[in-house]
């Protein structure tokens, strides 16, 4: 499963070449040229990472930072500050405001994704590691296999992203259409009820004699990877 990242640019040319560079890199990107359509597509779909311009019209970089960190569901956002401004000062703002690392424009693309990837470990590690553990659940991506204590799970490859996907966010409600973007991809027509089948064939593959389901369906909302399973 892709890592997304969220590229919040006014600046045409540079968003372009940021999106180039990191789809390339295997990111899947979302773009916004203001803090206002950022602020609006963040609410709808909450990236792993954030690459944030200080200067934005509407809201600042500044600004969107605060308030994402005000909101506990994107508390813990990874947000990397692209600016001008270099000075020490502005810096320390920047910081002091909740970013986690702070690159000065000119950069070196070279160096933005090491700073990338190094955010990605340092704050959500299951998106870079090959093997992650859930409760008695492991997925080794190297290998593309996945198991349930001592025994092999055989997955079918939508069921593989699926479940690789919930894993990355244990505890967080994905409706049926955030998980067809997801694990279909938003140019995919599927229909939502069929994220019930592939749902269902998950559980089947993960249960057996009677082990705890880790999976939990709110009702009307979507379905979770329970973070009280590990407990």
């Amino acid at each position: 499963m892709k890592p997304t990242v969220m590229i919040v640019e006014d600046e045409e040319a540079l968003l372009t070449l940021l999106q180039y560079n990191l789809e390339k890199e295997g990111y899947r990107v979302l773009v916004a040229a203001d803090g206002d359509e950022a602020a609006m597509l963040i609410r709808e779909e909450t990236p792993d990472l954030v690459l944030l311009d200080w200067m934005l019209p509407g809201i600042s970089g500044i600004e969107l930072c605060r308030r994402l960190r005000g909101r506990s569901e994107t508390r813990n956002l990874p947000i990397i500050m692209i600016t001008a401004r270099g000075e020490e000062a502005d810096r320390i703002r920047g910081l002091d405001t909740g970013a986690d690392d702070y690159v000065t424009k000119p950069f070196s693309m070279t160096e933005l994704l090491a700073r990338i990837r190094a955010v990605m470990r340092r704050i959500r590690p299951a998106l870079t590691e090959d093997l992650v553990t859930f409760g008695d659940i492991v997925i080794d991506r190297a290998a593309h296999r996945v198991r349930r204590g001592a025994r092999e799970v055989h997955l079918g490859p939508t069921e593989y992203r699926l479940l690789d996907h919930l894993i990355q966010h244990p505890g967080r409600v994905f409706s049926r259409e955030q998980l067809l973007d997801a694990v279909w991809g938003s140019d995919v027509y599927v229909e939502a009820r069929t994220v019930d089948v592939h749902v269902g064939r998950l559980r089947k593959a993960l249960n057996d004699k009677g082990e705890r389901d880790p999976i939990r369906t709110v009702r009307s909302a979507g379905y979770s990877l329970d973070e009280q399973f590990t407990a």
